[in-house]
């Protein structure tokens, strides 16, 4: 049994504690959140001590693992003090909004031999393993582009807190809805060489109106689009082009195919709770089954973009990220 404590019980932190009741290797035992008033119900619901500070739980030996599901600053704090703390770690994303804080995050828990999983919980997703999958398998020929949008109007009803502040939240919706294709294009397509972005805010808000849009090259030669619109209704799609074919996800479950001189076969993958499979894979990272699948040097990849697209709208210009910068 691997005890965790989980840090925020926001509406993500309760989903990730939902989804551990189905994954009988991890107990959580204790939540930290400063206000306890605020979540003395959920905790009493749950069977969770509530604790308002993350160094009591750290310095409790009973406890082998911490789940942060806390604002990104302080990400690199709490991972960083878990470690030398002996807990394994799992951290929703984005890690960092930094690749330089999430390589010193990796270090330190390489130093102490903890796991650091990332939760990028798409990667879960069905569909979207199948498109790995056809993908690297080589029936689509040469890959030369890949185009992605994923939108969410969970923003429309957020009015106040952290994922409004432009420091938690820079890009517009690129560090929330955005970041999952970001990291799908790393997993398909290996780290980026160049991007170019732009972001344009029709409001301020609350709610924001804006919408971020990315033009890419990775290392590999691919070319790439990404767009994502935080006031519109949840939409998905991640489509690759090769010289045979194309495939395109179109949400958690649904694959289509396209090749020249057949009609697109269309195939959908039985439905999978995510959360609970990220979780039964930190599982097996901790128990050192296997590594969690999603590799240190792909986060790195993925926030060394994100981190020049972020640059390339503050400048208007190309950048080249840190990632292949050292190449």
């Amino acid at each position: 049994m691997i005890n965790c404590a989980i840090a925020g019980l926001g509406r993500w932190g309760r989903a990730l504690v939902e989804a551990a009741r189905s994954e009988p290797r991890l107990s959580i035992r204790c939540a930290v959140e400063p206000d306890i008033a605020r979540i003395s119900g959920f905790c009493a619901e749950h069977g969770l001590e509530a604790v308002p500070d993350l160094a009591e739980v750290l310095a409790d030996p009973t406890i082998d693992a911490v789940l942060l599901a806390t604002p990104h600053s302080l990400h690199k704090a709490q991972v960083i003090a878990a470690a030398a703390a002996g807990k394994q770690v799992f951290c929703e994303k984005p890690l960092a909004l930094r690749r330089e804080d999430a390589a010193e995050m990796f270090a330190a828990c390489r130093k102490a031999g903890v796991v650091l999983a990332v939760g990028h919980n798409r990667r879960f997703w069905p569909s979207m393993r199948a498109l790995r999958a056809i993908t690297a398998g080589g029936e689509l020929g040469t890959i030369l582009h890949v185009e992605g949008h994923n939108s969410n109007e969970n923003s429309q009803n957020i009015t106040q807190g952290w994922r409004l502040s432009p420091e938690e939240s820079p890009g517009g919706g690129l560090t929330g809805a955005g970041l999952h294709v970001l990291d799908g294009f790393v997993s398909l397509l290996g780290p980026v060489r160049r991007v170019y972005a732009h972001l344009t805010a029709r409001e301020a808000g609350p709610p924001p109106l804006d919408t971020a849009m990315l033009a890419i090259e990775f290392v590999n030669g691919v070319t790439g689009t990404l767009a994502t619109v935080r006031a519109t209704p949840f939409y998905w799609r991640v489509h690759v082009f090769g010289t045979k074919g194309s495939v395109e996800v179109l949400d958690e479950v649904t694959v289509v195919l396209r090749k020249s001189g057949e009609p697109p076969a269309t195939t959908r993958h039985p439905p999978l709770d995510t959360l609970a499979a990220e979780l039964s894979a930190f599982a097996d990272a901790v128990e050192g089954k296997q590594p969690f699948p999603v590799a240190e040097a792909d986060v790195l990849a993925t926030l060394a973009a994100f981190e020049a697209a972020l640059h390339s709208m503050q400048t208007g210009q190309p950048v080249v990220p840190q990632v292949t910068r050292h190449k």
